[in-house]
């Protein structure tokens, strides 16, 4: 009986690492699709998301169905409701690739972003993934000192994400309001991304050491 709970304990944090590797995926191609202008991709984004809403809602059954059966405590009773936010925080991780894949569809065959800013978003992309591979390790094998990596390993993304304006507001900006807008909310759904990514990664402090950090321990 002990090793069957186990078994699904251990089953709800494996579902949470499958949906980490599968939105850092849909960022990826969502980015390919963005910066090579390249519509199949940003349709297979498109189409997949849903894969990603049925993970979430998977995890969330199970979550409750522990709840409701299993009545668990401490750590274990930890884990469950930790799924059941961090898989909140991975749908939502899907849905910012979908806007950057919808984005790149409803522009195309036209580039959404300027030829000069498009390292900016490869940096931004490669930065995404990162973060989805590494809360997935987490996940898989929680750890606090991996989990605060997250964190420090978006300060990278918040900087791109600060320099964007910069250049946005720099005298040699020449591609209009429209240009300007499609930007600044791609880099946004980028930034937001990245902070989804560390609420898991602090969901498996929790997990740990019963504790949420809070900013300052960031």
């Amino acid at each position: 009986m002990r090793e069957a709970y186990q078994s699904q304990l251990d089953g709800l944090l494996e579902q949470l690492a499958v949906m980490c590797s599968s939105v850092g995926l849909a960022m990826r191609k969502a980015t390919d699709a963005l910066l090579n202008v390249d519509l199949t991709l940003a349709e297979e984004v498109i189409s997949e998301d849903m894969r990603i809403d049925n993970l979430r809602n998977q995890a969330e059954e199970h979550s409750f169905a522990l709840l409701a059966l299993q009545a668990p405590v401490a750590t274990d009773l930890r884990v469950v409701v930790s799924t059941i936010h961090a898989a909140s925080d991975l749908e939502r991780m899907g849905d910012l690739a979908l806007h950057v894949a919808r984005a790149a569809r409803r522009r195309h065959p036209s580039d959404v972003v300027p030829e000069e800013i498009k390292p900016y978003f490869a940096e931004m992309g490669k930065v995404a993934c990162e973060l989805a591979h590494k809360a997935a390790e987490v996940i898989r094998v929680p750890d606090v000192e991996r989990a605060r990596e997250v964190e420090s390993d978006d300060d990278a993304m918040d900087d791109l994400h600060r320099h964007m304006f910069t250049v946005l507001m720099g005298r040699e900006w020449t591609h209009g309001v429209a240009a300007a807008v499609d930007v600044t909310l791609l880099a946004r759904f980028y930034e937001r991304y990245g902070d989804h990514a560390v609420a898991v990664a602090r969901r498996m402090v929790y997990v740990v050491t019963g504790q949420m950090p809070t900013a300052a321990d960031a």
